[in-house]
């Protein structure tokens, strides 16, 4: 079967986040290691801290690549689109034609008004 646009635009993200995760994993591996063999050795639990942001990117995009994030946000929108459709009205209402009109025109050096 073919894909929708929006399916495969969600799995190029699924993709993307789990190609990703491969390098991030690997340095994130990699500073936690080397950042707990010097706290050791300088007895400095200090140097640990960068670990603490890091390891939220890293369960961030663990959960967008091989957990079910995009599944809560899809339920989230749908929810938001369901129950709480005024936080998705635009200000003043629907632009219209009129109103785009007047815009383009106020942007324009060109127009010269009659």
């Amino acid at each position: 079967r073919d894909a929708e646009p929006d399916e495969r635009q969600t799995a190029m993200q699924i993709a993307w986040t789990r190609e990703f995760l491969k390098y991030f994993g690997t340095f994130f591996g990699l500073v936690a290691a080397g950042l707990t063999v010097g706290a050791i050795k300088k007895k400095n639990p200090g140097l640990l801290l960068p670990i603490v942001p890091l390891s939220f990117i890293f369960a961030y995009q663990y959960d967008m690549g091989y957990g079910t994030l995009l599944q809560r946000m899809k339920g989230e929108a749908e929810n938001i689109m369901g129950t709480q459709s005024t936080l998705l009205e635009l200000p003043k209402g629907q632009l219209t034609y009129e109103d785009l009109e007047k815009i383009r025109r106020s942007q324009s050096k060109f127009f010269i008004e009659k």
